[in-house]
């Protein structure tokens, strides 16, 4: 079973249009750090995702201690904990993916050579494995969630789909 760990902005953003359920059909079990947890779940209590956060944990969502809490500390000059955390997590735990969506985060996992993918990468992926319908309905509902996808991205989206289904 692949090692894959998630930031807090995946979990939130899948929650807000009800997909989180995407995470556990492409793979089964999802790490994270504790600072994603309190990020998501107890500073977040109420907002959207906490919930089914808190369900998901007591399922298939495996909540894991950073040990190098060193690196964290190097990485927190730039990144939030969360990010922090991941990023620190991924390298210890050789991760086969991370779950990140901000530029900063996605820039340091790159430079230490760890795969990752974000919300749209996610969703388009569920979308290729049959597990949604309608790509554009959930990246269009994830716009209006305010999930911040720019109109170049939109449209180089429609293009991609547009050359896998011919239409």
């Amino acid at each position: 079973m692949p090692l894959i760990i998630s930031n807090a902005s995946p979990l939130i953003a899948l929650s807000l249009i009800d997909r989180l359920y995407i995470l556990k059909e492409l793979w089964s079990e999802i790490t994270i750090p504790n600072a994603v947890y309190k990020e998501v779940v107890l500073e977040g209590e109420g907002k959207p995702g906490a919930q089914s956060v808190v369900r998901a944990c007591n399922e298939w969502i495996i909540t894991k201690e950073v040990k190098n809490y060193q690196e964290v500390q190097v990485l927190r000059a730039i990144l939030d904990e969360g990010e922090a955390e991941v990023i620190a997590l991924g390298q210890e735990m050789n991760a086969d993916l991370l779950l990140l969506d901000n530029r900063e985060p996605r820039l340091f996992a790159a430079s230490a050579n760890l795969k990752l993918i974000g919300t749209l990468g996610i969703i388009k992926l569920a979308w290729l494995k049959g597990i949604i319908k309608n790509l554009l309905d959930d990246i269009r509902n994830l716009r209006n969630k305010s999930f911040y996808i720019s109109d170049n991205l939109f449209k180089r989206i429609q293009q991609e789909i547009e050359e896998i289904t011919g239409k």
